[in-house]
């Protein structure tokens, strides 16, 4: 945990969540490893990959969270509970379609005392339309304007949907722009992030929620991904 450790000291100035947080994400890892074989949760397995490619890339979002926080298509719970380990007084929601990762995702929220943190097994189009959060994350592989369908109806106006994608995102990004329109969003800002202790870049694109989405939205029957808005 040496790297993970060092890079919790360089972003946090109260040593006693530092030293809390890298005990928790060490419990984290380790049961990540143990239970990979059972959930088929990572095919990332060695143990400082984990803290650098998951933890610290999850952790890339976490000066831009705020108030409510809602992870879609968290997965093995990324990059959702990596923030929440650092925002313990912010309540996180983390959302997977497949029930077998949010067994798993309750069973570390227990391991590690979490609180103001549920795991729910839904897909994006079957969440309730008044679910709303200040914070959208993900990190799913969707392209953009397919994850923005997802993910901006569940931003509360005002509110800001983060996405981790790679360093060559530019064509997307452009492509997606139709669909952030249509769905009440406007791209604010890009972020780009040098993952610490490696040379992987991550960049974040921030989309500003700035009215309401149409209540039609998301589509059901995967028609995001198969009928991209805007096309």
């Amino acid at each position: 945990m040496h790297i993970l450790t060092k890079y919790l000291r360089s972003i946090s100035l109260q040593k006693n969540i530092t030293a809390d947080a890298a005990e928790k994400f060490r419990v984290y890892r380790d049961f990540l490893i143990e239970k990979n074989s059972q959930f088929n949760l990572t095919a990332i397995t060695d143990p400082v990959e984990i803290e650098t490619k998951h933890f610290i890339d999850s952790l890339a979002a976490l000066p831009y969270i705020k108030g409510t926080v809602a992870d879609i298509g968290t997965g093995a719970g990324f990059p959702g509970l990596p923030l929440k380990i650092m925002l313990p007084d912010n309540e996180f929601t983390l959302i997977d379609s497949l029930n077998k990762r949010v067994s798993f995702l309750i069973e570390v929220i227990n391991k590690l005392e979490l609180e103001k943190v549920n795991a729910v097994h839904s897909r994006a189009e079957d969440l309730p339309k008044e679910n709303k959060y200040d914070t959208v994350v993900s990190r799913a592989v969707s392209r953009l304007d397919s994850l923005s369908e997802y993910c901006l109806p569940f931003v509360n106006n005002g509110g800001t949907f983060i996405s981790y994608k790679a360093a060559d995102c530019e064509n997307e990004i452009k492509e997606a722009l139709p669909a952030i329109k249509i769905l009440g969003g406007e791209v604010e800002d890009i972020k780009e992030v040098v993952l610490y202790g490696t040379d992987i870049v991550r960049k974040l694109v921030l989309i500003k929620k700035i009215r309401e989405t149409p209540s039609k939205y998301p589509r059901g029957q995967n028609k995001p991904k198969k009928q991209p808005l805007g096309k």
